[in-house]
């Protein structure tokens, strides 16, 4: 679909506010938090429609299921740490520990 497409799908949709509305906070901020990192890296500016809910974040950090499985495996909490000092910014503020969002399996 291409970034800027992607966006405007969001943007048009109001998919974002939909699922807040239905208290959906992971899938809301994981898009919102998407909706960010493709502005900041394609010199969009961010959308202020969303402003409320920047101000929020999920209570406890959400995985990558390799991350966990890793940590798991190794008895070891550094694959979080280590996850959480790779995550990309705009997720991160989420609390959300996302680092490839184009290549996923």
């Amino acid at each position: 679909m291409g970034d800027i497409d992607f966006m405007l799908n969001i943007l048009e949709s109001d998919e974002i506010r939909t699922l807040f509305n239905k208290r959906w906070y992971p899938e809301a901020l994981y898009l919102l938090a998407m909706l960010d990192y493709l502005s900041r890296i394609n010199d969009v500016p961010i959308c202020t429609r969303y402003d409320d809910i920047r101000t929020r974040k999920l209570s406890k950090p959400i995985y990558p299921t390799g991350v966990l499985l890793t940590s798991d495996v190794l008895g070891s909490d550094e694959p979080l740490r280590k996850a959480e000092e790779e995550a990309i910014p705009e997720f991160r503020r989420f609390n959300i520990i996302e680092s490839e969002v184009r290549n996923v399996v």
